[in-house]
């Protein structure tokens, strides 16, 4: 968009004893408020910017840091970090803000919270939308372990002799790891800094203790969330989006699509984990429409 967006307020709120900061562009108006789940569990809500292009099309877009992350406090111990917490205090913050009903879009664990968030607290949610999400965290590793498979030699003999040791932080081993990142997490030749910001910066007591030393390898307390069987009490008009070389894949986002009464899927042909990056423009299109069509 050539035109500027709307003023941000932000600030942070008091939710369960921590202060979790949060992000507002855009005012309330006819098109209502979008909320934005980042991802992780861990990272921060900078990578996702591009969706406050919405402002212009008249949303408020409300972004925020949870627990433990970025400009969010850290909690005093890591038995807080879990989803049920994070649900809860989206809900608190839902509060804080005056929130009453809002478009919810969710990136990778983000799109888990979300349909955590939507099973527990149906009635603020107009719409929601899966961003690369997850609903069932065994499938989506088993289909990480198929994409880890298929690297070219030798980074899957690589990948397995350290993590057989457990020595995650060898230079070879990182190396390795980045050679996935690139083919299933962003394809660009150069990273937003946007995106490299929240990659940087991601929270290593919140990401290790709920996913694990790696995208690939989710040894953390998430590992056995299955959502799967309650997906049909899901009654918000849903999108769910994902990217043909997506980390989280196809056949992940078809699992949830599938459950999900009604639902609608799409796949960008050029993108991986982030398409509202790798192809901005086609995304906002294919997301601009869904929201139109429920008002």
């Amino acid at each position: 968009m050539a035109s500027r967006l709307p003023p941000a307020r932000e600030g942070r709120s008091n939710v369960h004893g921590y202060l979790l900061y949060w992000k507002s562009i855009g005012d309330p108006g006819p098109r209502g408020t979008v909320v934005m789940l980042h991802g992780g569990p861990g990272a921060t809500h900078e990578y996702l910017l591009p969706f406050a292009d919405l402002a212009h099309e008249g949303y408020r877009v409300v972004f925020y840091d949870q627990l433990g992350c970025g400009r969010s406090e850290l909690a005093r111990s890591p038995d807080e970090y879990s989803i049920d917490r994070d649900v809860e205090d989206l809900q608190a913050l839902r509060a804080a803000l005056g929130l009453d009903r809002f478009h919810l879009i969710g990136s990778s664990y983000g799109g888990l919270l979300a349909i955590a968030y939507t099973l527990a607290h149906p009635e603020p949610v107009k719409t929601l939308v899966s961003v690369s999400g997850l609903a069932d965290v065994p499938l989506a590793v088993r289909e990480m372990q198929r994409l880890k498979r298929e690297l070219p030699a030798p980074i899957p003999a690589v990948l397995d002799r350290y993590e057989a040791t457990g020595e995650y932080q060898h230079p070879e081993y990182l190396a390795a790891v980045q050679e996935f990142y690139r083919r299933h997490l962003c394809r660009l030749t150069d990273w937003p800094p946007d995106l490299r910001y929240s990659f940087e910066h991601l929270s290593l007591p919140k990401y290790g203790t709920m996913n694990g030393p790696n995208e690939f390898t989710i040894q953390g307390t998430i590992r056995d969330y299955d959502a799967t069987a309650r997906l049909h009490e899901i009654r918000a008009p849903t999108l769910v989006t994902v990217g043909h070389y997506d980390e989280v894949t196809p056949t992940v986002a078809r699992s949830i699509q599938e459950h999900i009464p009604g639902s609608e899927l799409v796949e960008f042909p050029e993108s991986s984990h982030v398409a509202f990056w790798e192809e901005r423009a086609h995304y906002f299109e294919v997301l601009r429409a869904f929201l139109a069509r429920h008002p």
